[in-house]
This record gives C-alpha cells, sequence and structure tokens, in this order.
C-alpha cells in the first residue's frame, strides 16, 4: 500500500487480475473462473439493478474468508485489551520522559 487509499500492483498483482478476467471472458488457455471473496465475483444484472445500478465492488465481491486461529472471540479480546493497556502505560512512561527531556533543553512548558 502506498498510502491508506492507494495501492501499487505488483507484477503478481497484475498477472491475477489479468487471468481472472481472461478466465471469466472463457478464453480456452485461461482455465475455469470462479468467484473469491474478497477479490472477484461475476455478478447478474439483477443483482445489480437490486442495487440501483451502483458498482461498488463491496456491495458483490464480499469479504475474504477469515482464517480462524482456533482461539474464542471472548478470551482473544481479553488478551488483546490487556497488551493495549500495557502499551499505552509504556506509552504514557516514554511521553512523560521525553517531556522531562525537553524541559531540561529549554523547551517544556
Amino acid at each position: 500500500m502506498v498510502d491508506r487509499t492507494h495501492r501499487e500492483l505488483t507484477d503478481e498483482d497484475l498477472g491475477k487480475i489479468a487471468g481472472t478476467y481472461h478466465a471469466w471472458r472463457g478464453d480456452k488457455d485461461a482455465g475455469d473462473y470462479t468467484d473469491m471473496p474478497g477479490f472477484c465475483r461475476a455478478a447478474k444484472l439483477d443483482d445489480i439493478r437490486k442495487h440501483g445500478h451502483v458498482l461498488t465492488p463491496g456491495r458483490y465481491v464480499g469479504a475474504e474468508t477469515a482464517e480462524d486461529d482456533g482461539e474464542p472471540f471472548e478470551e482473544k479480546m481479553k488478551r488483546l485489551t490487556a497488551t493495549l493497556r500495557e502499551q499505552q502505560a509504556e506509552a504514557a512512561k516514554l511521553d512523560a520522559a521525553i517531556a522531562a527531556n525537553l524541559k531540561e533543553l529549554g523547551y517544556g512548558g
């Protein structure tokens, strides 16, 4: 990603897009086309009509299937929240140390 909304495509990305397009068109050497959640879907005209002819890809493509890591959601959230709190406490200590250093250098408030 170049930034939050722009991505530079690699040769591999371009190959995947082109291969999928040629498979969708039914080109002989491209293989069989299949919908891939989060990447592509051959939307039917009726579906497009239902959405008022809005062609935003997310309406049709959906999201990529996330791999289950086996950790129950509640446990994962408790663990991640605890880690966040630890990191916030460390950040507060670092902020205080930076403020003290700046004050010592004559830039404190």
